[in-house]
């Protein structure tokens, strides 16, 4: 399968998932700017070259952001590149480790 579709289809249920938890400020896919689709991207390719736990790939995910940024924001603000997900896995609330357990799941069942 192609590694963007996996992405598009990760990125979706993250979407669905954030709405769940009434953050409505992830846009489809399609609507999706470009440095977000490659940070999708890059975690589907970390996840399929690599056995990792949801801590793992949420430390991969915040190297990712830092590489181009990103620092801890008390909200996400992509002009300032502050995201409150910015921390230590074991600090983010329960609701947010379980983005990086479906993020996992999804990527997982396209193995």
């Amino acid at each position: 399968m192609n590694n963007e579709l996996i992405a598009k289809v990760a990125h979706t249920v993250n979407k669905a998932y954030c709405e769940t938890l009434g953050d409505y400020s992830q846009p489809s896919w399609e609507e999706a700017p470009e440095w977000q689709k490659a940070s999708a991207l890059q975690g589907v390719e970390f996840h399929l070259n690599n056995e990792v736990t949801p801590e793992q790939a949420h430390e991969n995910w915040m190297k990712h952001k830092e590489s181009e940024g990103w620092v801890y924001g008390e909200e996400k603000d992509v002009v300032l590149k502050t995201h409150s997900c910015m921390r230590p896995y074991k600090e983010l609330p329960l609701a947010l480790q379980h983005k990086d357990l479906l993020f996992k799941a999804v990527v997982s069942s396209f193995k």
